[in-house]
């Protein structure tokens, strides 16, 4: 194999790569019939990062129902869920 082709390939496929990764990883978009709900999410399936700053991306919650770790749900429905709207203090 040519050695050019080689390297256009491999650069390819971390391209590729890396664009499936951050697809994967970036939170839902805002949509006017959701809100947010804290403490609701389960470790590793928050959609963005903690209101109390301990990390910083989505689906990197460490433990199930974190007051800081939120999810977005449809409008009306956090508080039946066990959750809250509003973000808890730092």
């Amino acid at each position: 194999m040519d050695k050019q082709v080689f390297i256009r390939s491999a650069l390819a496929s971390v391209l590729a790569l890396g664009a499936i990764t951050a697809a994967h990883s970036a939170p839902v978009a805002a949509d006017p019939s959701k809100e947010k709900c804290f403490g609701i999410a389960k470790a590793g399936a928050n959609d963005c990062a903690s209101a109390t700053g301990s990390h910083s991306c989505a689906g990197t919650a460490t433990k199930d129902n974190d007051k800081g770790d939120w999810k977005y749900v449809e409008k009306g429905t956090c508080d039946k869920m066990g959750g809250s709207t509003m973000a808890p203090k730092k």
